[in-house]
């Protein structure tokens, strides 16, 4: 699915969330909406859900297909989709479990700009269901699948970090290995010359 389509727009048409966030003090997102980090949009995002009555879900996201970094994520309410039966091939015919997904389009969209910045490049308020009376939703809400899915993108993007840590590392690392054998390959040309230059002068008749 491209992360991108819609891009630059706001899809709301009700007035609820947005007297949600003036109550609550929280800013509601918008179209260039700038944050310093992926992480900070997720804070902000998930502490605006908290305020409205629903629970955030981290989704979809694009990456470069030069260094595989994230681009753009997306994050989306917790009953976004329709939960798709897997048909059973062994064992025993489960009782299905309740499903949280009802199909809700509301979402925010952030990508990264050539400043470093991320910025709301897409804003859905209107959610297909209703809000949490409390508009203060635990995180405890979310079905142990979702938690799951969270823990594991958190992890995933904990790996990523690491795995740019290591490569800057060992790019410095090639990087001085050049270098020092640069040095070396100089200093193994001096001797070389300088070897050539005795055998030369040694090779000369003396004078009397």
């Amino acid at each position: 699915m491209d992360l991108d389509v819609g891009a630059g727009t706001v899809d709301s048409s009700a007035g609820t969330e947005s007297d949600a966030c003036k109550e609550n003090g929280i800013q509601e997102p918008f179209v260039g909406m700038e944050f310093d980090s992926e992480y900070a949009a997720k804070e902000f995002y998930d502490e605006y859900a908290r305020s409205v009555g629903f629970v955030m879900r981290i989704d979809q996201c694009r990456r470069s297909e030069v260094d595989k970094r994230i681009l753009s994520r997306r994050l989306s309410c917790n009953k976004q989709g329709y939960y798709v039966k897997m048909r059973e091939q062994f064992g025993p015919v489960r009782k299905p479990r309740p499903s949280t997904r009802e199909g809700c389009k509301a979402m925010m969209l952030v990508k990264l700009n050539k400043s470093g910045k991320w910025v709301v490049t897409r804003f859905v308020q209107d959610h297909t269901h209703p809000m949490l009376v409390s508009g203060q939703p635990s995180r405890n809400t979310m079905d142990s699948k979702d938690r799951k899915i969270e823990e594991l993108t958190m992890e995933l993007e904990r790996q990523d970090q690491l795995c740019d840590l290591y490569r800057g590392q060992l790019i410095r690392i090639l990087r001085n290995i050049e270098e020092q054998t640069e040095i070396l390959s100089t200093k193994i040309q001096v001797i070389a010359n300088n070897v050539k230059e005795f055998e030369t002068a040694s090779e000369k008749p003396p004078n009397y």
